[in-house]
């Protein structure tokens, strides 16, 4: 037992059963329900994505940075040869491997060239990792698509300034998933221009496109009677 646990404490074993520790007590929360298994893969939920994008600057630069972490995280599993899998798993896997790889290999050489052995387990820790990720992504559900700003698209709002106008106008939106944002909203002069076509505080009105580049979406009178695209 003695030779065990100087094996697992010495070098370059260590370095990895301190990550393999965490890995464990991240797993035991996951299973006593204190953690999520996807946490860092996909980002915020629905409702953030589109609070937080549409809601103000700070939840803006929030939901950008989700949006980089997420193409990071993609970009290194694609790099790697793990993606498919929650970041995660991913870790995990190759934590757990390259720890084993380490105790093997630090065993066998009886403590020498630990650099060698340092190396040879990250090698160990990828590899055994890139093998179960193929079937594990087989079995594992396929990611939901995050959230676009193009779903409030065919929705109704409610308009929530005095008026709306080319260059001025927020409304009220409720997502798929029942949360609402504040986006901001433009109606052009010509389409302002017919009788009762002039949107104020209170009134209904209908979300038809949205200008990516200006990123505000345009907004038309409501029509009495009609059923807006995905509306359940």
């Amino acid at each position: 037992m003695g030779g065990f646990t100087g094996v697992v404490t010495g070098y370059p074993t260590v370095v990895f059963s301190f990550a393999l520790v965490v890995v464990v007590a991240y797993w035991v929360l996951v299973l006593l329900g204190g953690a999520h298994l996807h946490a860092g893969h996909h980002g915020g939920g629905h409702g953030g994505g589109h609070g937080g994008g549409h809601g103000g600057p700070a939840g803006h630069h929030q939901g950008g940075v989700r949006a980089g972490l997420r193409h990071l995280n993609g970009g290194l599993q694609r790099t790697f040869g793990l993606g498919g899998v929650p970041i995660t798993v991913a870790v995990s896997l190759v934590v757990a491997f390259a720890w084993f790889g380490a105790l093997t290999g630090q065993t066998l050489l009886n403590g020498r060239h630990g650099g060698a052995v340092l190396a040879g387990a990250l090698v160990v820790g990828w590899a055994g990792a890139r093998v179960l990720a193929w079937p594990l992504r087989r079995i594992m559900p396929a990611p939901a698509p995050p959230p676009s700003r193009r779903d409030f698209v065919g929705r109704p709002c409610v308009i929530r300034t005095g008026r709306v106008g080319p260059d001025f106008g927020q409304a009220e939106v409720r997502a798929e998933d029942g949360s609402a944002a504040l986006v901001q909203v433009r109606q052009s002069l010509d389409e302002a221009a017919g009788p009762g076509s002039e949107l104020s505080k209170g009134a209904s009105a209908l979300i038809y496109d949205y200008d990516a580049e200006g990123e505000f979406f345009r907004v038309m009178p409501g029509i009495p009677g009609a059923v807006p695209r995905q509306l359940s």
